[in-house]
Parts: C-alpha cells; sequence; structure tokens
C-alpha cells in the first residue's frame, strides 16, 4: 500500500483512504473458526435394503407361492416328495443351494450395477430364508432317519448360521466403531496395545519405591499376556483369573490398613493400575466383537460343505435307489 501511494499520478481522497484503512482493519481481524460436529452419520444404503428391499420382494413372493401351491395343489402329504409339484419345488431348491453357495466365489470379482456384490449379497440373504419354506414343503413334513431329512437338518443349520451372520454385519461393526471412540477421538487396535505398553512402563517404574509384596502384584500385572485366554473367554469376553484385575484389589486392600501418607507411591500405582484395567476391558470387548464378526464363519462355511454333500447323496438316492 506505501508503494502504490508513493508512484506519482496516484492522489488518494480521504474517503479512498478511509475505505482502506476499513478494509484493512477487516482483513487482519481473526477468523474465528466454526466448530464442526463430529457427528457420525451414515447414509449408507445396506445389502438389507438394497434397492429399496428388491430381494426381500422376491424372497417373499418366491415363498408365498411355494406355500400357495402347497396348501391348494390337491397332491396327497404322503407322497409330496414325488409328486410333480414336489419335484418342482425340489429343483429350485437344489439350485437355490448351488446359487448361493457360489457368493463366496462372487467376493473375488468386483463389479458395479445390478449383480454388484451388495445386491448379490441382498438376494444371498433373501433367497436363503426364501429356501427355508421351500426346502420344507419339498419334504411334506414327512421326516426319519434318513438322508433326506439329515440334507434337511444341515439347510436348517447352514440358514440359522446364515441368519446370525446378518445380525452380525448388521450390528456389530458399530458395536465395534463406538469401542474405538471416546472423547480424545478414535483409536485402533495397534494404538490400544501401545497404550498398554506405555502403562505397563509406567508401572515397571512407578513399583521400584514398593515394598517386595507389593512390588510381587504389581509384576503379575507386567507378565500378564493381554491376549491370552481360551476361546471362551474370547467369546464371552470374560476373564475372571485377570492379574491386573486381581492385584488392583489385593493393593486396595492392604491400603485399607495402613496410614495415608502424601507422596505414596502406591497412590500413582493405583492410578495407573486403574488405567490399565480399563485399557485391557476396550481391548478385550474389541476383541470380542471381532471374533462373533468372524466366529460363525466356522459353522456357516463347514455346515455348507456338508449341505452340498447330503443333497448330492439326497439326489442320487431318489433318482436310483427310491
Amino acid at each position: 500500500m506505501a508503494t502504490l501511494l508513493s508512484e506519482p499520478g496516484l492522489e488518494t481522497g480521504p474517503a479512498e483512504t478511509a475505505a482502506t484503512a476499513a478494509a484493512t482493519t477487516t482483513t487482519a481481524a481473526p477468523r474465528r473458526t466454526r466448530k464442526i460436529s463430529r457427528e457420525r452419520v451414515s447414509a449408507h444404503d445396506g445389502f438389507l435394503t438394497h434397492a429399496s428391499g428388491r430381494w426381500a420382494k422376491v424372497g417373499g413372493t418366491l415363498a408365498l407361492l411355494s406355500l400357495g401351491l402347497y396348501l391348494f395343489a390337491g397332491v396327497s402329504a404322503a407322497h409330496f416328495g414325488g409328486s410333480w409339484l414336489g419335484y418342482s419345488l425340489g429343483t429350485i431348491g437344489a439350485l437355490l443351494i448351488v446359487w448361493l453357495t457360489m457368493l463366496g466365489m462372487r467376493k473375488r470379482a468386483i463389479t458395479p450395477g445390478r449383480w454388484s456384490l451388495k445386491a448379490w449379497t441382498s438376494a444371498h440373504v433373501y433367497l436363503g430364508l426364501a429356501l427355508l419354506v421351500v426346502g420344507t414343503l419339498h419334504s411334506g413334513f414327512n421326516f426319519a432317519w434318513n438322508v433326506h431329512t439329515l440334507a434337511w437338518a444341515l439347510m436348517l443349520l447352514v440358514i440359522a448360521s446364515g441368519m446370525f451372520g446378518v445380525w452380525a454385519y448388521a450390528v456389530l461393526p458399530r458395536a465395534l466403531s463406538d469401542n474405538r471412540f471416546d472423547a480424545g477421538g478414535a483409536i485402533t487396535e495397534k494404538q490400544m496395545i501401545e497404550a498398554l505398553r506405555s502403562l505397563d512402563r509406567q508401572l515397571h517404574e512407578a513399583a521400584q519405591p514398593l515394598a517386595p509384596d507389593d512390588a510381587a502384584l504389581v509384576e503379575t500385572s507386567l507378565d500378564e499376556d493381554p491376549f491370552a485366554g481360551s476361546l471362551v473367554a474370547r467369546v464371552s469376553g470374560s476373564y475372571p483369573n485377570c492379574a491386573t484385575r486381581r492385584a488392583a484389589r489385593q493393593l486396595r486392600e492392604a491400603r485399607a490398613f495402613r496410614p495415608r501418607t502424601a507422596g505414596d507411591p502406591l497412590d500413582k500405582v493405583d492410578s495407573l493400575l486403574a488405567r490399565k484395567e480399563a485399557m485391557l476391558g476396550r481391548m478385550r470387548r474389541h476383541l470380542k466383537l471381532k471374533a462373533w464378526l468372524q466366529l460363525w464363519l466356522y459353522v456357516h462355511v463347514p455346515m455348507t460343505f456338508a449341505l452340498l454333500a447330503a443333497l448330492s447323496a439326497h439326489i442320487v438316492s431318489v433318482f436310483f435307489y427310491w
């Protein structure tokens, strides 16, 4: 601005000078940043509601149509499986089972549009539920200790485990996210592990002035493996023999019979143990939710292969030995 005023031929009047000063003042004023809410709002169209529930309508229509034909076709229940309707429902059911097993292969391909992975998963869920009706009606409710009933029972197990998987993927990811967030923001699994290691280092230093018995209790917490535990403990999130919890409880019980002194090192140790116990709880909740997200597949996938084997035996026995 000073350079402009010193150039010949440029004159500045009082009004322009005042306007320039006002603009300078306005520019120099610090800008107030608006606080942005960190609410996590999701407009994600999930696989359950994909395309306005298109596959829910298709699956529901198939189930209702099968039920209507079963009730009004006038086929004898004693020989329903071998009737024209029984064979029709059996063929539809067998084709559905084979197609539903192809989801694992479909996950390895990336295609947008009508047959995107989300659309395929939505169809997998709702046609799988329709299979419960189609397969049961195909049996004509004639159950016995044979390979035919075995195939039906395995189908029920696969569908039931799949329903649990739908619930898991609909609910648990949000629970995982909520467990990762707190007042300080998000924290990853790696950061949880680093926080536990940092607390262990601080505990090791804080325990140096303690009496041998108290230091031994802290040592049990330091020696604890946060990932140790049985499958039941991992899935339930219950660790009744947690060394950190036991050390904190026993130190507090011992302190209750001792006089309090200023600068007592046990105060710092107790605070660190409480923080470690809280972080362990958070970490174990994280591992529990991850286990629930993965565990159902160890039932669903093997039972699917068993179903395919029983279905093959069912078809062969019907056409060649029935």
